[in-house]
């Protein structure tokens, strides 16, 4: 793990935030989860524009603007020196007094983190993961919109502790009109009859990267896709069920709340994730010499 902060890569052990910084303190700050695969940045400038985006929304001015995180993203993931790394960048609001007034922070903080990640096991990925719908909602866009991927992520966490509690390996999180948000950190799509449907944000799910890819390669595999509304019900009546994320990439979904969806990793997933492990390893931005 190599890690950039205050103008330098350093290991795990020698990387400091201080106590009294407001990302730390109140989850005052924006991050991108950022996937690379054979030496490429995984569609770099998507995440960089949703990251301006968030920082616009927040009023977070971003050290040295967008120019500067691709470069220290570029630096960060070359330092690690692995071809495929999964890169975690941080804006936080930076140090400030006790009280949640960002005023007092006198500029903002950046970190970026260069790792591995694996969320599920081979064989998870093979027989399909168990959901359960949490009893925590998402958050409406009044609240908290699901388009800033903000340092708050108590949401998450909750209904993820709620769902491992629960024997699960994921959960399912409602808004408040009971319509399917997303899971704990990752986008929910169903197929029924060969088509595609994902939720749109306005019911609480994030935009997501891969998100934005499945539904790009949707289109040009011929499938049709669709945003809208579903329910429970739309979940447990799919002949498939997937997630995808950057961490996560395309998860087969098994089952909700105990019920069986389908027979387990159907076709239309796996042509799926057989495209989406194409396009990672065809384009991005190129980052080892």
């Amino acid at each position: 793990m190599k890690i950039w902060i205050d103008g330098a890569i350093v290991s795990e052990d020698e990387a400091r935030v201080s106590v009294l910084d407001h990302g730390f303190l109140y989850g005052d700050g924006i991050f991108e989860g950022i996937r690379a695969y054979g030496g490429r940045i995984f569609r770099l400038e998507d995440h960089l524009r949703r990251l301006a985006t968030g920082a616009r929304y927040l009023g977070l001015e971003i050290p040295g603007g967008i120019d500067a995180a691709r470069r220290i993203i570029l630096e960060t993931a070359r330092a690690q020196g692995l071809p495929d790394a999964y890169l975690r960048f941080v804006v936080s609001r930076g140090v400030g007094e006790l009280g949640v007034d960002p005023t007092t922070c006198a500029a903002p903080r950046i970190v970026c983190i260069a790792a591995t990640i694996r969320l599920f096991t081979p064989e998870k990925l093979a027989e399909g993961l168990a959901l359960v719908t949490s009893s925590w909602r998402r958050p409406g866009l009044d609240v908290l919109d699901p388009c800033v991927k903000s340092l708050n992520y108590l949401n998450n966490a909750l209904a993820k502790q709620e769902a491992r509690q629960r024997g699960a390996d994921d959960a399912l999180l409602l808004n408040a009109q009971g319509a399917v948000a997303e899971a704990s950190v990752a986008n929910v799509f169903a197929v029924r009859d060969g088509r595609l449907a994902t939720p749109p944000h306005t019911d609480g799910a994030l935009p997501g990267i891969t998100r934005m890819t499945v539904l790009e390669l949707a289109a040009e595999l011929g499938i049709e896709a669709a945003e809208r509304t579903l329910g429970r019900v739309d979940l447990l009546g799919a002949d498939e069920v997937f997630l995808t994320g950057t961490g996560a990439r395309i998860v087969p979904v098994a089952s909700l709340d105990g019920r069986r969806i389908g027979a387990g990793p159907g076709p239309v997933t796996k042509r799926v994730a057989e495209a989406f492990d194409a396009r990672t390893r065809e384009t991005g931005t190129p980052f080892l010499a």
